[in-house]
């Protein structure tokens, strides 16, 4: 049976004039108005709508406000009402009919796809039905790890899927992401971040992928290949929306909204490399300004930044949105008193929507352009950018969805499949003494100990739905469905993330003491809109840093009551950042780190433990011993070098070695490297070079090794780090297999950025380094750079 907006869907497909009134679809003379005709060139079209526009009609469609927000109400009905007249611009006197809708469906819509697109479809006809220019709405959704609106598909988050290593699942799981979204209405995904993970430390890095940014340039391109592609107004396709230029990831003191205390040769080589990846290769639209100062200028005002190096250097040709909040970054940082001079600022500086009803972008706006403070050219400038963009996403056209296909598209069955396999790929297997690992079939009893074995919110991660529609297999359900009926499975929390109740250590101990096997899984507590703070406090997630990476409460001694009473045991990390599990690492036999590995995260870490899926994951960050041995990441600059290898020195009161190196990570089985060739083994600054390498699986299983190469210049201008990550491939081996990799080097490659702050190859010796990690390079040659 066809809903109202389905029908309304085909007879548009009929004759899309049914849904214009006769001064939309004609002037007076009979005439199509340009804007409306989708023969006409975009920019035409774009100049033609702005002729027609009023100031307070272009200054609302410069926001984009979140749902959320206590101005469009206190609960849902509230919201609902205030949303459609918002659309329809009789909700505030001043600014004309709004752009659209930020993270609308997550806040509002929790009944699933067939009420989220009903809802959108209706907001979409009030634009074309009951303004004077009939612009249709552009809505926005967070989009981290999947569209983050009920009922939609919730994939492993940051390093769980940075450690896959795999580009191919990194664009399949953003393809579904925004598959997903668009068919529900949704045409932009945010929060999809692009910002080294240098200091774990601060909880919103637990929404990033990896520290280094070879591989981190990577996966941004194939986030934007995934869920933006080449045309954006197909229909499943969005805007990929980069977040938070130029980065946020290393502030001071590791706390949410610290200053960016980097230099710009640290900016350049390193932060700024993923953005140019994903806007000057793969074409991303959107990008959202940060919340710290850089150098001083509040993100939000920096011209040089958010204007000359993301428009003029990088070509970033999409809009730039504002923060939650983050007009007021340059009021608490003393840089003006008001929003209303904020807002003079950030429009100037290049920052074209205002997600969070701030004032700086509504009536105060109209006044600074009516008293020419502002020049009307910067208004028109954003209001450009955002007309572009629902130009080229067809909104003109087609503004409506398919509520069926919605309804269908949303948690298909492939989509599931695809998070169990992105779940399985990230996890990583830091220790197996003695092969304790994978389980054997023959158990008869496993205790489940730990407070992270149920809690599917740990599991699940930052940004994801505030309503789960879908049932989440906790680690729990999967070890019990895995092991079978006749498995005994005795499961005790024994206690919390939280706290030093250690009550629940008697029956831990029972349980573990009767057991054949025992499984503790601890970690941290995530950092929800819906977690009951007071409660469970969150240790984890935005706005939620921490002074330790050790494990919190009283859970390393659980796990340090389990491992007294003889029982094998296993220990899983449930996490989003690193953790410094130092006594955990030197005692227990086997370690699995699972991150947040998504919806189906508890099949996937059961299919590693009784080894119907062989570990593949690889740490895309480094682990420290310590809190104190930040920044640890692995290709840091040759004087560490040569304090600890050289001079033998370190730390005096602990190794200064990581615990955990970076793109380490183990396997039921063993691969062996041979036959390293570099061709040609010489090269001048513009040639390339191809790195061959022959992997052998010596085990007696099937595996999927992740093959790494570094380079280090010997010699140059400037200091370069002692290997930095070059290239990768995983390869798929059967027992005894052989397989060559080749890896290409190319310029880009090879340049470094000289004391001129430019880009060029310096000739020279390039050592080459290839292995299983950043500290296991058995295959080792050199590349000649010659004049």
């Amino acid at each position: 049976m066809l809903t109202k907006y389905s029908l309304l869907l085909v007879v548009t497909a009929v004759s899309a004039a049914l849904f214009h009134p006769p001064a939309l679809s004609a002037q007076a003379g009979g005439e199509l108005p340009a804007y409306l005709d989708s023969k006409q060139p975009v920019e035409e079209r774009i100049g033609d709508l702005m002729r027609r526009m009023t100031l307070p009609e272009k200054v609302g469609q410069l926001n984009l406000p979140c749902v959320y927000v206590n101005e469009l109400g206190k609960d849902i009905p509230e919201k609902m009402e205030a949303c459609r007249r918002f659309a329809a611009g009789t909700y505030t006197r001043e600014i004309g009919p709004g752009c659209g809708f930020f993270t609308l469906a997550n806040e509002i819509l929790h009944n699933g796809a067939r009420q989220q697109a009903e809802y959108f479809n209706e907001l979409q006809k009030i634009a074309l039905t009951q303004t004077r220019l009939r612009i249709p709405l552009l809505e926005d959704e967070e989009g981290t790890h999947g569209a983050m609106f009920p009922g939609a598909t919730i994939f492993p988050e940051g390093l769980a899927i940075g450690s896959t290593f795999d580009l191919d699942l990194v664009r399949s799981v953003y393809a579904a992401a925004a598959a997903e979204a668009r068919a529900v209405g949704i045409h932009m995904l945010s929060t999809l971040v692009l910002e080294l993970d240098r200091d774990p430390r601060m909880g919103r890095n637990e929404e990033a992928y990896t520290e280094d940014p070879y591989l981190y340039s990577r996966i941004a391109e194939s986030i934007v290949q995934g869920a933006q592609g080449t045309n954006i107004a197909a229909a499943d396709k969005v805007i990929a929306v980069l977040t938070d230029f130029p980065t946020q990831s290393e502030p001071a003191s590791g706390l949410e909204r610290g200053a960016i205390e980097l230099s710009e040769r640290a900016l350049r080589e390193n932060f700024l490399l993923p953005w140019a990846a994903a806007i000057a290769k793969a074409g991303a639209l959107g990008v959202m300004a940060g919340y710290p100062e850089i150098e001083d200028v509040p993100a939000h005002a920096s011209e040089k930044w958010m204007n000359d190096v993301l428009r003029q250097e990088l070509g970033f040709r999409g809009v730039v949105v504002s923060e939650g909040g983050g007009f007021g970054t340059l009021v608490y940082e003393h840089i003006v008193r008001t929003q209303k001079e904020a807002g003079a600022l950030a429009l100037k500086a290049g920052v074209d929507v205002n997600i969070t009803y701030e004032p700086a972008y509504m009536g105060p706006l109209i006044e600074n352009v009516e008293e020419g403070r502002v020049p009307i050219a910067l208004v028109d400038r954003a209001v450009r950018r955002v007309l572009d963009l629902k130009f080229r996403l067809g909104l003109f056209e087609k503004p409506y969805v398919d509520v069926d296909r919605a309804v269908r598209t949303v948690h298909s069955q492939a989509y599931r499949d695809l998070a169990l396999r992105a779940g399985r790929e990230g996890i990583v297997l830091l220790k197996n003494e003695r092969n304790l690992l994978p389980l054997k079939k023959n158990l008869k009893s496993i205790a489940v100990i730990g407070p992270d074995a149920e809690n599917l919110m740990n599991q699940l991660g930052d940004y994801s739905p505030h309503k789960i529609l879908q049932h989440v297999v906790s680690i729990l359900e999967g070890i019990k469905s895995k092991a079978g009926p006749e498995v005994k499975v005795v499961a005790v929390r024994g206690c919390g993330v939280l706290g030093t109740d250690k009550s629940g250590f008697a029956e831990a101990t029972r349980a573990a003491k009767s057991a054949d096997a025992a499984i503790v899984v601890v970690g941290e507590n995530q950092g929800q809109n819906d977690v009951d703070e007071e409660k469970d406090p969150p240790t984890d997630g935005e706005g939620h840093d921490v002074a330790s990476l050790d494990l919190t409460g009283v859970q390393e001694d659980l796990v340090r009551a389990v491992y007294e009473t003889g029982t094998p045991t296993v220990v899983v990390l449930v996490n989003g950042r690193p953790l410094s599990t130092r006594w955990i690492a030197e005692h227990m036999p086997a370690i699995v780190e699972a991150w947040r590995p998504g919806e189906r995260g508890g099949e996937a870490v059961a299919d590693v433990l009784f080894g119907d899926y062989n570990p593949s994951g690889r740490l895309a960050i480094t682990i420290p011993r310590h809190v104190g041995q930040l920044p640890a990441y692995y290709n840091y600059k040759p004087g560490k070098a040569y304090w600890l290898r050289d001079l033998k020195r370190g730390y005096v009161d602990m190794p200064a070695t990581p615990l955990f190196p970076f793109g380490y990570g183990l396997s039921y089985t063993q691969y062996e490297y041979s036959n390293l060739r570099i061709d040609p083994p010489q090269i001048h600054p513009e040639g390339m070079a191809r790195v061959s390498v022959e992997v052998k699986n010596t085990g007696d299983r099937a595996g999927t090794e992740t093959v790494q190469l570094y380079i280090h210049e010997t010699a140059g201008p400037v200091a370069t780090p002692v290997k930095q990550l070059r290239g990768f491939e995983r390869v798929d081996l059967k027992p005894g297999e052989t397989k060559n990799v080749t890896l290409t080097l190319t310029p880009e490659d090879l340049q470094l950025l000289d004391r001129d702050m430019h880009w060029r190859v310096v000739p020279g010796d390039f050592e080459i380094m290839v292995g299983k990690s950043s500290e296991d390079l058995p295959l080792q040659g050199v590349l000649k750079v010659v004049p």
